[in-house]
């Protein structure tokens, strides 16, 4: 049962940061990155596919050992990590592959994965460990 609330409260965080990323402050520039790539309308079955993978890997390569270390610096170190080698794949892949794929649209797109996969693994810890009550060490 703990890991179905590890994995939802990673869900939640993670989903709400990102609608905001993707909704508001992102979506004119993958517009003028790469708006000739873009579907007319979001494929939701991949999106939801890809969350459900990448959250479970945040949950298992973050989350969890940051949880038994009983420190925040190990989930934003894993978390971090972990998001920078998955938007890298990503974004470098598609460096290589692709005709006209940005540069500048990587390195912010590998930025973002780093930020936002180390403040959920963060956010994550910390709430999950309140409500286990053996609170975070290190703060």
């Amino acid at each position: 049962m703990l890991y179905i609330k590890i994995y939802l409260t990673t869900f939640f965080l993670f989903f709400a940061i990102d609608l905001l990323w993707l909704g508001v402050i992102a979506s004119s520039l993958y517009r003028s990155q790469i708006g000739f790539l873009m579907a007319d309308e979001i494929r939701w079955g991949a999106a939801l596919l890809f969350y459900a993978l990448y959250l479970a890997g945040l949950v298992f390569f973050a989350i969890l050992p940051a949880l038994k270390t009983g420190s925040w610096t190990t989930a934003l170190g894993y978390g971090c990590f972990f998001g920078l080698v998955c938007y890298a794949t990503y974004d470098l892949t598609n460096l290589a592959t692709l005709k006209n794929w940005p540069l500048a649209l990587s390195l912010i797109d590998m930025t973002w994965g780093t930020v936002i996969s180390g403040l959920t693994s963060v956010g994550t810890y910390l709430i999950i460990s309140y409500f286990r009550g053996d609170g975070p060490t290190g703060l």
